[in-house]
Order: C-alpha cells, then sequence, then structure tokens
C-alpha cells in the first residue's frame, strides 16, 4: 500500500495557466510535500529516466501536450519495470470515450476532467489520496 502523506508528484503540463494553478493547489494540500513540473511528454519521461531525480510517488500528466503526449508518456511509463508502480492519473478537457478507453487498458488510475474553476483544481488531490488510499 502506498503512503498517502510526504508524498513527491511530478506534474506534466503544457499551459502555463493551468500549470501555475495546478502546482500552487498541490503545494497546498498537506498530502504532497514535493510538487515537481514538466511541460510535456518527453520531459517527463527525461526526468523519470535521470538516475539523479527522486522517483515521484504520483504522475499526473495533461493529455494534448506538444512533443510527447501524455498518453504516449503513460505508454512507456506503465511499460517500465522501475516506473510501472508508480500511480499514473490523466487530467485533460477532453472527455473523448477513446482516450479514457486508452487510459483504463493502460492501468492508468483515474481519468480526471480538468476543471474550469480554481474550487475544480482543489478537488484533484483530494481525488487522487482517496484513490491511492483505496489501492
Amino acid at each position: 500500500m502506498i503512503k498517502s502523506n510526504n508524498l513527491h508528484i511530478i506534474i506534466a503540463e503544457d499551459d502555463e495557466d493551468d500549470a501555475d494553478v495546478i502546482t500552487e493547489i498541490f503545494k497546498k494540500n498537506p498530502n504532497f510535500d514535493k510538487v515537481s513540473l514538466v511541460s510535456n511528454g518527453e520531459e517527463l519521461l527525461n526526468y523519470l529516466k535521470n538516475s539523479s531525480n527522486e522517483v515521484p510517488d504520483v504522475i499526473l500528466t495533461d493529455i494534448n501536450m506538444p512533443i510527447v503526449d501524455g498518453i504516449e508518456a503513460l505508454q512507456e511509463i506503465l511499460n517500465t519495470d522501475v516506473l510501472k508502480t508508480i500511480p499514473c492519473f490523466i487530467y485533460s478537457t477532453s472527455i473523448n470515450p477513446a482516450y479514457k478507453e486508452k487510459c483504463d487498458l493502460l492501468g492508468v488510475k483515474a481519468y480526471l476532467i480538468k476543471p474550469y474553476s480554481i474550487e475544480g483544481f482543489e478537488e484533484i488531490p483530494k481525488q487522487i489520496i482517496k484513490i491511492i488510499e483505496q489501492q
């Protein structure tokens, strides 16, 4: 069972405004000690492959990003022995059922819809903690 406090999360988000909001929300949540931010799937993969970086406890990624999108990054992460045990979450403005199906097949813990309000963003860490605690 994964711990649900003092967590390190890495977030892949290419939209600067959303990145600022989601980073601040996670920094304010008492369950998360460290928040790392990258701007696309390629940067996420490079971060995870760099042995000098601390392995995160949780991964949250947007889907639609340049270079390598969130689903492509998670395909590689969830097929890598040392990384596949990290709980991975997708959040997106897209409610495309094909995306959700791909994520379910990959083993993503949850497909979260990106909110349009600060209050909605504040629910994301709570949803992640709830899911982690149920594992």
